[in-house]
């Protein structure tokens, strides 16, 4: 294990808990909380200037750091729309992406290392226009400018409050919740507990409290890497020795999925967007690797037969839909 992954993990086990590191950092913690509510109010006030967009803008965010599974539910939330007879697209910041010019579009082939990880599986799922650029107004001016876009979906964007929004969802991971409940860096949040009231739609990825939603990643297959025609059930490695490999923001949540389905699992965290390389896929015992569709679509160029995806289905609970198609109706609709 590489000194990034201990010192994530030593941070993981801080934020869960307010011992004597997180105490130490609770005046920066408050200094960040306030800087985050002085920016939020200058939006609110005018003072700096959001962007309206002509058509309506439902934001898909958290205010804790780490995966919560957002990109299933902007995936889920893209085929709903559609049902529901829109025509949507995405925007995302690209988060690891290198390209030298933004904003630029992301199709099913694009190279994550250019673009990020995240887009291009949400372009490979959701079949829609995607944009991404670390300026999400002009990324949002450029889709609709190329695409016949009739709503936006913007990806992680709680907290670019220059672009206006009509509908916000924030996701929570049910087992971490928010953590000790503190601001970064003596927690693992974003903005304060109470930006949730805040919110149209909180959603928790497990089980969820009171005037909370919930939904659940369900498997649905493995696909190998190296000849995407190749099908399996996560039922024929049941019992059997597997490599999990995670580079996303909670991988223990892969690795117990895999073991409640009856997997033996040896694990292998990576921070998240991890820029993989042959060499982390270098397991000499000829075991099976088993990864999630945000790592495969790095890994893709040089996996071998060994190395599988596991494909989800996220399924939100009727409350969420419910609420959801409500706010629709208010929101936009209306």
């Amino acid at each position: 294990m590489s000194a990034g992954q201990r010192l994530h993990g030593w941070l993981e086990r801080q934020w869960q808990g307010r011992g004597p590191a997180t105490l130490a950092l609770l005046p920066l913690a408050g200094l960040f909380c306030t800087l985050a509510w002085l920016r939020r109010q200058a939006y609110a006030a005018g003072i700096l200037r959001r962007q309206r967009l002509p058509v309506p803008v439902i934001v898909v965010g958290n205010i804790s750091v780490g995966g919560v599974g957002k990109t299933p539910l902007v995936i889920w939330l893209v085929r709903h729309l559609r049902r529901q007879g829109w025509n949507p697209g995405v925007i995302s910041r690209g988060y690891g992406g290198r390209a030298g010019d933004w904003p630029r579009p992301v199709g099913a082939d694009s190279d994550p290392a250019a673009v990020g990880d995240e887009p291009v599986l949400i372009a490979r799922a959701a079949g829609c226009p995607l944009w991404v650029g670390p300026d999400r107004p002009e990324a949002a001016r450029r889709l609709l400018a190329e695409s016949d876009v009739d709503l936006l979906v913007s990806d992680d964007g709680l907290q670019h409050y220059a672009l206006e929004r009509d509908l916000e969802i924030v996701v929570i991971d049910g087992g971490r919740r928010l953590g000790n409940r503190l601001c970064l860096p003596a927690g693992p949040l974003r903005e304060p507990p109470g930006r949730l009231r805040r919110a149209d739609l909180v959603v928790v990825n497990g089980p969820a409290a009171p005037g909370e939603a919930a939904m659940e990643l369900i498997p649905t297959g493995l696909v190998q890497l190296a000849d995407p025609r190749a099908r399996s059930g996560l039922e024929d490695f049941r019992g059997r020795r597997v490599h999990a490999v995670a580079g996303i923001g909670h991988p223990q949540r892969f690795f117990r999925l895999l073991q409640r389905q009856g997997l033996e699992v040896i694990a292998h965290p990576f921070p998240d967007h991890h820029p993989y390389r042959p060499s982390d896929l270098a397991f000499d015992d000829g075991l099976p690797i088993l990864m999630t569709g945000k790592d495969a679509v790095k890994c893709r160029p040089f996996a071998d037969a060994r190395c599988w995806s596991l494909e989800v289905e996220l399924q939100p609970d009727a409350v969420f839909i419910e609420r959801l198609n409500q706010r629709l109706q208010e929101r936009i609709h209306g």
